[in-house]
């Protein structure tokens, strides 16, 4: 194929998969064969959105050596080998799509598919030893997958998905049936555990949630609004979705303007008073984040951009509407130096210092959650460790800070 109609393609597959939800934000990385020896692929950290030819790098199958000034994503050597073990393939899709980065947290095998799925995937999907992300131990992982099945979709264990295919139509066929097989594959679990009959991943959540609400030791606390809130300078404006913010002084905690106080101001007015890197606090009510905080426990990474992004783990706190000050400190002592908190029976908070990073915060803690209503229904389901998990936090804040510095 002609190298500029590859990183047209390239660009053009980033806008589809964006669109359809299969890739969200920076995250995964997109290929398409030139030849026998060379691919292109998408580079390191940049929007789909705002790609140019100019920003897809060309890439040797052999050593992974690529020419220019832009660097190519960490995972081009999983692409590589894709295009080296199976000669067939011309399009590669790694992707932390939601359902699959579920079952990628259990780390097993898929080894039945309905005939449906069997036309487009192949009999099975086989998962891949775990692998700290760019690394050599996580490409051994993927070549070992790839020689023990001829499946197109490989899960990565605690990472997300490889799918491959003759032609970017393929590979993203194969992308989006992987959905709706990793869905399946967790509601016929729920259907042996529970001995119910259960189809979606909602009514997973349901299950889970009764559960939990069934034992002695779970007291509920009472439900309120979520509300975002923004710092602008020595304030700070919160106020329920559709209704006029009102606007608080930070140093008092005073309200200066605006209109009425939600319940949760106070939870917010802490959290602000204690980090000074924090500008910015979404609340998250997803359907899986509140099953989560319903549990009362600490939650720990089942996936890698989990561990990098939020950090190796984060607590559950209660903010009683009825001691708001008392309890909003206390939700801000769990939050601790982490980028979220579970709010007990009332989801997630996830705080940033600007308003693209607490969205992504968002989506990734909504994604935990979800896995982990996943994994709740195994008991050998194990977190990375607090080493790998304190690693790429760490490594992920030092690339974030040299990048942010550019």
């Amino acid at each position: 194929m002609d190298i500029l109609e590859a990183k047209e393609l390239v660009i053009k597959a980033g806008h589809e998969l964006l669109k359809a939800g299969l890739i969200v934000r920076t995250w995964g990385n997109i290929s398409c064969r030139v030849n026998e020896s060379q691919f292109v692929i998408t580079p390191s950290g940049r929007a789909y959105e705002d790609l140019t030819p100019d920003d897809i790098v060309l890439v040797n199958i052999s050593d992974l050596s690529y020419e220019g000034d832009v660097k190519p994503s960490s995972e081009k050597g999983i692409h590589a080998s894709c295009y080296e073990l199976r000669p067939g393939v011309n399009f590669v899709i790694h992707t932390h799509q939601a359902n699959a980065s579920i079952v990628s947290a259990l780390g097993y095998d898929i080894n039945s598919l309905e005939p449906s799925a069997q036309e487009i995937i192949g009999t099975d999907v086989p998962c891949a030893s775990y692998g700290l992300p760019g690394t050599g131990k996580l490409r051994e992982g993927v070549i070992n997958a790839l020689n023990r099945s001829t499946s197109k979709a490989i899960i990565l264990a605690h990472h997300g998905a490889v799918c491959v295919g003759e032609s970017y139509e393929d590979a993203y066929t194969v992308a989006s049936a992987l959905e709706d097989v990793c869905e399946k594959y967790i509601a016929d679990r729920c259907c042996e555990v529970s001995g119910k009959a259960v189809k979606t991943l909602s009514e997973v959540k349901d299950y889970i949630a009764s559960v939990f609400a069934s034992e002695e030791k779970y007291k509920p606390a009472k439900e309120f609004v979520a509300c975002d809130s923004e710092r602008k300078g020595t304030f700070f404006s919160v106020g329920e979705p559709e209704k006029e913010a009102a606007i608080i002084d930070i140093k008092s905690g005073a309200q200066i303007g605006g209109g009425e106080i939600p319940e949760s101001a106070d939870l917010h007015w802490a959290i602000y008073k204690k980090r000074k890197d924090v500008n910015f606090i979404h609340h998250s009510k997803n359907e899986f984040a509140v099953a989560v905080s319903r549990q009362g426990k600490k939650m720990k990474p089942l996936l890698d951009d989990f561990a990098q992004l939020i950090g190796p783990t984060v607590k559950t706190a209660v903010f009683d509407v009825n001691s708001t000050l008392k309890s909003g400190k206390k939700v801000a002592k769990a939050l601790g130096n982490r980028n979220a908190v579970l709010v007990k029976d009332n989801g997630a908070v996830c705080v940033a210092g600007t308003e693209y990073d607490a969205e992504a915060i968002e989506i990734v803690m909504d994604k935990g959650c979800k896995t982990l209503v996943g994994a709740n229904l195994y008991d050998s389901v194990k977190p990375i460790n607090a080493v790998e998990s304190n690693l790429m936090r760490v490594i992920y804040k030092l690339k974030y800070s040299k990048k942010a510095g550019k």
